[in-house]
């Protein structure tokens, strides 16, 4: 069968993923008639005594999910006042308290604010004051990054397994939800609400917060639900039995949309059992795969490839694992081929989305995927894409220009910036920055990118950001930021900068510890004693720097 046939025959009139005609956020767009009206909703329907989450020796079924949950929505209320569009940030690493505490803000009309758990204090305080939390998640990490953070703006403070003595006016959650009810309270939460602010760096300046309702989130959920039901009809595959539980391995931060949705979230209706990892480790990453009996695995391709070179000398059962998904950064050819060939029964999965498209967009797999390696796949149902030019005009397939996209996942906007927002949207249609062509089938192959970004082991990291970091140091006069290729990470972050006296490159290194996040700070750092090469325009150069640069080190 082909994808269009099997597309049509599941959205039909009548049938569960049957698509509508509707608006989010106000624009026309195609949306399921059958997903829940909010968050809360989709939670509930799903209770069992199915295990969930796995973190370490711990073990949380759906039900008891539901139950911390509401003893956490419970505290918002009772104890700190928060209301219907009250913004409350959590930062941590993927501990279940991350899922308890985001479960709980959404499902009493709250907004989630997803704060990167990887920000030095001065990038904290910049989120915290952005969004306007009024109360902040965090654990040990967090806490001692607050303990130095400078802000006009703090928010009342929660600690989540906290290590040490907590600091005046800040208690620990397990303490304060003891006494609190495990019945949700009521709310009333309507699909275009608010319901998740995700931080995701841009071209220019500080990172933009993107604000998602519930029906974006919920349409991008039954789309990636609805595109495991069109590959099997298209292969003519059928999933294997199996007399154990689905389970899927987290390896990615929560404050990331892709372990967020497409592992935490997705997870509910396949009544899926998630294993969380404390940091990503290739060799741990076997042991649970064979110990949980892994079905799933969704990361980055700098996370995949780790996977699939540490799978090749080892003995482990990784027979359970069917698909190797992918997002963030574009796999190469032969990594597709690798897994394939390294991971016995896994298929290659990947897409292409962002954080404004709740990480839909395209997607494939399996044989069209090794068929079509260097392709992100085709639309999602519930999007359209177009290639324009220049003017923004419509290109016809196989031309090259900038990608935009539009439909029932893209977000409002950018929270507190209607400049970001404005400079985004081309009436309805999002501007992605990516550079694209759409073939004669529809699949879409990313080029390249107008933004000014490096794409770092999946992490969008915004060269303006590290450009005025490095700007800071009083003997930096200029400073041009671009992408160093990275076989690994696929780029790495790289610097030349205009300096008015001797800069020692670990020292400026140390000196941006303090300023932003260590995954943003240059592996490459060159030294010019005279001013960096201008365009006609009075902008630096950057290409000719980078080409330069790149050159010096390849030679």
């Amino acid at each position: 069968m082909k994808r269009t046939e099997a597309i049509a025959r599941l959205t039909a009139p009548g049938e569960p993923s049957e698509i509508i005609e509707g608006k989010l956020w106000g624009r026309p767009c195609r949306m399921f008639r059958n997903t829940p009206r909010n968050l809360r909703e989709l939670f509930e329907s799903t209770r069992s005594d199915a295990t969930f989450l796995v973190y370490d020796s711990e073990r949380y079924t759906f039900d008891e999910t539901q139950r911390a949950a509401a003893r956490v929505s419970n505290l918002l209320i009772n104890r700190y006042g928060i209301r219907k569009g009250d913004r409350v940030a959590i930062s941590m690493r993927n501990f279940p308290e991350w899922v308890f505490a985001y479960n709980a803000i959404t499902s009493i009309g709250a907004i989630a604010v997803a704060l990167n758990a990887l920000w030095e204090p001065e990038e904290m305080a910049f989120g915290l004051e952005d969004c306007g939390a009024r109360v902040l998640f965090a654990d040990q990490e967090r806490l001692d990054r607050l303990a130095t953070m400078q802000s006009d703006h703090i928010p009342e403070v929660i600690a989540v397994r906290p290590r040490s003595d907590l600091s005046p006016g800040i208690e620990n959650l397990a303490d304060l939800i003891q006494d609190e009810s495990d019945d949700f309270p009521d709310a009333t939460v309507e699909p275009d609400d608010p319901a998740t602010i995700f931080y995701t760096s841009g071209s220019t300046g500080h990172p933009k917060g993107a604000v998602s309702c519930h029906g974006n989130i919920l349409n991008a959920l039954w789309s990636g639900e609805l595109e495991g039901q069109v590959g099997p009809m298209v292969s003519g595959v059928k999933p294997p039995e199996r007399d154990y539980q689905l389970a899927a391995l987290l390896g990615v931060p929560l404050f990331h949309a892709t372990g967020n949705h497409a592992v935490i979230l997705r997870s509910y209706r396949l009544q899926r059992k998630v294993v969380s990892m404390y940091r990503w480790d290739a060799e741990r990453a076997l042991d649970l795969i064979e110990a949980e009996r892994i079905a799933t695995v969704i990361a980055p391709s700098t996370v995949t490839g780790d996977l699939v070179r540490a799978a090749e000398n080892s003995s482990r059962d990784l027979s359970s694992l069917r698909a190797v998904g992918g997002g963030g950064a574009a796999r190469s050819p032969e990594q597709v081929r690798n897994i394939d060939r390294t991971l016995g029964n896994a298929v290659p999965v990947t897409g292409w989305g962002m954080t404004e498209t709740n990480s839909i967009g395209t997607g494939i797999g399996g044989e069209d995927y090794l068929q079509h390696p260097g392709s992100s796949g085709r639309p999602s149902a519930v999007v359209d894409l177009r290639v324009v030019d220049e003017n923004g005009d419509p290109l016809p397939a196989g031309e090259r220009g900038e990608l935009q996209v539009r439909g029932a996942t893209i977000i409002q906007g950018y929270w507190n910036n209607p400049e970001a927002t404005a400079e985004a949207f081309d009436g309805d249609w999002l501007k992605t920055g990516d550079i694209a062509y759409l073939d004669d089938e529809g699949y879409l192959y990313i080029v390249d990118r107008i933004k000014d970004l490096v794409i770092r082991g999946g992490e969008n990291i915004g060269c303006a950001e590290v450009e005025a970091a490095l700007l800071e140091h009083p003997d930096v006069l200029e400073a041009a930021v671009y992408a160093v290729p990275d076989e690994r990470l696929g780029e790495e972050v790289g610097a030349t900068v205009h300096v008015a006296n001797h800069v020692d490159a670990e020292a400026l290194r140390s000196f941006l510890k303090g300023h932003i996040a260590g995954f943003k700070i240059p592996r490459y750092i060159s030294f010019m004693s005279v001013p960096l090469p201008r365009l006609g325009s009075g902008k630096i150069d950057k290409r000719s720097v980078r080409g330069a640069f790149v050159d010096s080190i390849t030679q």
